[in-house]
């Protein structure tokens, strides 16, 4: 007799009941991986946070110390600022000025203040046909200073308004030829305290010009030792070598007026012996500057 044994087939509760084990375990698994990630997500989150506030601390760090650096800077840059004043009022410093050029004595000045090592201001007018002079004496190391394009008073002492457009002139003419922004440093023509600008300006012309042109940044200087080279069409060697030696011995920071124009050929004569001289009564040379001291006539009124 054969046995059979028949299988019988889960029930469908049974199977519902595994499906519903094999679900939780599902679900518990996702959880699990989910937690894992968030608190990975939460670990990289925290050290990248950290990293940031570390980043902030420093720089917060470099900023104070850079602070702390820029302050001392300032703080020994404001004591070399009053030592340096301090020498300076202290040393015998001249300051060579030649006006109104440049002319056909220009080349031997500068050969002669070159062979000194000496470096002056040249308060010069526009001459287009000596462009060649402006650019030697530039290149030389010496100063160019505005006496205003055309320097003449009719034209210049009208107004404040043209004399700034002639002064404006100059300076472009100037920064074409030398490709060096204008430094602001000025000479009236006839000097702050000249009298001639009433004839065409009327009375007070002089002072608001000069607080118009000081409005746009310019320093002007007069001078406080004349060669006396424009007294007289040719003056003596020797009353000009004598002028500049007597009158800077009266102040430890002559500016001394001289001219560069073609008849001033005693001007060039005399300039070795007002260097050597100068040199002998312990005077140092240097140009003008925004920070060097800059004598300035009343102003006539």
């Amino acid at each position: 007799m054969i046995n059979l044994v028949i299988k019988k087939k889960p029930s469908s509760k049974f199977v519902l009941i595994k499906v519903f084990i094999f679900t939780i375990c599902i679900s518990l698994l996702i959880k699990a991986a989910v937690s894992q990630a968030t608190v990975v997500r939460s670990q990289e989150k925290k050290e990248k946070s950290n990293l940031f506030v570390q980043q902030i601390s420093q720089m917060n760090s470099d900023n104070e110390s850079l602070r702390l650096k820029n302050k001392n800077l300032r703080t020994s840059m404001k004591q070399n600022q009053i030592l340096y004043r301090e020498k300076l009022a202290n040393t015998k410093i001249a300051y060579l000025t030649f006006d109104d050029g440049p002319s056909n004595n220009t080349l031997e000045i500068l050969k002669i203040l070159k062979k000194y090592n000496i470096k002056a201001t040249f308060f010069v007018n526009g001459h287009p046909e000596l462009g060649y002079l402006y650019k030697h004496i530039s290149d030389d190391g010496h100063i160019l200073a505005n006496h205003t394009y055309s320097h003449e008073y009719k034209d210049v002492y009208t107004s404040a308004d043209n004399f700034k457009k002639d002064v404006s002139k100059l300076d472009a003419f100037l920064t074409n030829i030398t490709g060096k922004e204008p430094n602001h440093i000025l000479r009236y023509p006839g000097g702050s305290n000249n009298t001639v600008s009433q004839y065409y300006g009327g009375k007070g012309i002089m002072d608001t010009m000069i607080k118009e042109t000081n409005k746009e940044g310019y320093i002007y200087f007069d001078w406080n030792v004349d060669s006396t080279d424009a007294s007289s069409y040719r003056q003596s060697k020797n009353k000009i070598v004598q002028a500049v030696l007597t009158e800077s011995s009266r102040t430890k920071h002559p500016v001394v007026l001289m001219h560069d124009l073609n008849p001033k050929i005693t001007t060039v004569q005399a300039l070795p012996e007002i260097i050597e001289g100068l040199k002998k009564k312990g005077f140092i040379f240097d140009v003008l500057s925004e920070n060097t001291y800059a004598p300035q006539f009343k102003v006539a009124t």
